[in-house]
């Protein structure tokens, strides 16, 4: 009895020994499985795969394999049931233990429609992506990509209908041209792109575009418009504008210790940040606040209203003309020359707070303080115009408000750099200062643009 029980407590303490080792071996071989005849397929991420294809046409792919990792990839473009290669991309084999291998891959080409002699119309790119797993006899587990394309290569139609013939440095113009089939278009004149806009409402083929130069433009390098299609394919065509060079007059600024006593606590107020005694921190505005703030002035003018809509010549506010466009400044102070900065507007002075009228209708973009230029009114007059009225002691208007030709939106005064009470008064066009004697002129408005204007209509 004693050695019947003596052999069944053996027999029975070694069976969980032969248990343990048949489940070690049982999770090696499901880890072996696991490992090499992995199921997951290949993740293809095709998300800016073009609807067209120009003539030469980038294509971006993300491909990856997490588990057993990339074994290949073929890229491929289809049309008219032939098939022509476009890339072809083995990647090494993983380990033995199943690490290491290609998880992810990222895929940049040019699909050169010529060079492949693909003909205008429909076409698929096929893409296959294989893995490393031993499934299907070894085959790995694939996925496919099938992604429809048009093939087009003709360039967008332009002709110019008018360009400016003469322009001057701090000068504006237009240029009338048709086209079609395009998702962008415009000017560029000395690599500054001027946006087109629709001649009139309804126009689905003539634009109009301001263009302009700044005051320290020396020759003209480029001058054409262009347009751009969705399959990327693209039309120049050149005209060819005179630069007029205008003569700048030079002005001398004096500053007096009395100016930074008044001025400089009204900057530090705003600009914490400046460091130094009086005449550093004056330096500091005339030269990094303005540079900032003719930076903001440029960015609220990259999106104006589609349409135009102001109407004749711009108002200027009475009274006498203190200093003028682009006039090269240079600021003296006791008796030593300390700075140089260039005037981008005009200085009109009148009565002691006068008022301020929109010089023409447009809506209000800016309407707030703005360093140099002080209590500041910018006016959107739509596709690409605008005005700006500055160091003013009173603010009447709103952001968004909509202003007629006359309506009152301040009053003068001397915030920001200014000495004494006056407007400073600035025209641009796209975000670059151009001269206002032009816009308050009748017949420059006449001959330069209202005239081409009515003849491009018919």
């Amino acid at each position: 009895m004693t050695r019947f029980n003596s052999r069944r407590k053996k027999k029975g303490a070694s069976f969980p020994f032969y248990l343990i080792i048949v489940l070690l071996l049982a999770g090696a071989g499901g880890y072996v499985f696991l490992t090499f005849f992995e199921g997951e397929k290949p993740l293809i991420v095709g998300n800016d795969l073009p609807a067209y294809i120009g003539k030469k046409t980038n294509v971006t792919l993300t491909i990856s394999d997490a588990r057993s990792g990339l074994r290949s990839t073929q890229i491929a473009i289809i049309q008219n049931g032939k098939e022509k290669n476009l890339l072809t991309k083995d990647f090494p084999r993983k380990q033995k233990d199943g690490s290491g291998g290609t998880a992810k891959d990222e895929i940049s080409l040019d699909i050169d429609t010529k060079a492949l002699k693909l003909k205008e119309g429909e076409a698929v790119i096929h893409v296959v992506a294989t893995d490393y797993s031993l499934r299907g006899f070894m085959k790995g587990n694939s996925t496919e990509l099938f992604h429809k394309v048009t093939i087009d290569t003709k360039p967008p139609k332009v002709s110019i209908i008018h360009s400016e013939r003469y322009i001057k440095p701090g000068g504006a113009g237009i240029v009338i041209y048709s086209v079609d089939d395009t998702v962008k278009h415009g000017i560029m004149l000395n690599n500054k792109y001027h946006p087109g806009f629709p001649l009139t409402d309804g126009s689905d083929s003539k634009y109009i575009a301001y263009i302009a130069l700044p005051y320290s433009a020396e020759k003209i390098s480029q001058a054409h418009v262009f347009a751009k299609d969705i399959s990327g394919n693209q039309t120049i065509k050149p005209f060819a504008p005179i630069l007029n060079n205008p003569k700048h007059k030079k002005d001398t600024i004096y500053v007096g210790d009395g100016f930074l006593s008044k001025k400089i606590p009204e900057f530090e107020e705003y600009y914490p940040e400046m460091e130094g005694d009086m005449l550093q921190k004056y330096l500091y505005s005339n030269r990094v606040i303005r540079k900032s703030n003719n930076q903001t002035i440029h960015d609220h003018c990259l999106s104006p209203e589609q349409k135009q809509l102001w109407e004749g010549r711009f108002v200027r506010m009475a009274g006498s003309g203190k200093s003028g466009f682009a006039d090269h400044r240079t600021y003296f102070y006791k008796g030593k020359a300390i700075d140089k900065q260039v005037h981008l507007g005009m200085d009109i002075a009148s009565t002691r707070h006068a008022e301020v009228k929109a010089a023409g209708t447009g809506k209000v973009v800016f309407s707030d303080y703005l360093g140099i230029y002080g209590n500041m009114v910018m006016l959107d007059h739509g596709q690409g115009v605008f005005s700006l009225y500055s160091h003013l002691s009173q603010i009447n208007v709103s952001l968004d408000d909509m202003l007629k030709k006359g309506d009152v939106l301040g009053n003068s005064g001397t915030s920001g750099m200014a000495g004494g009470d006056h407007l400073h008064f600035s025209m641009l066009v796209n975000g670059i200062f151009v001269d206002p004697k032009e816009w308050w002129d009748q017949h420059w408005i006449d001959v330069t643009i209202d005239g081409p204007m009515a003849d491009a209509k018919f």
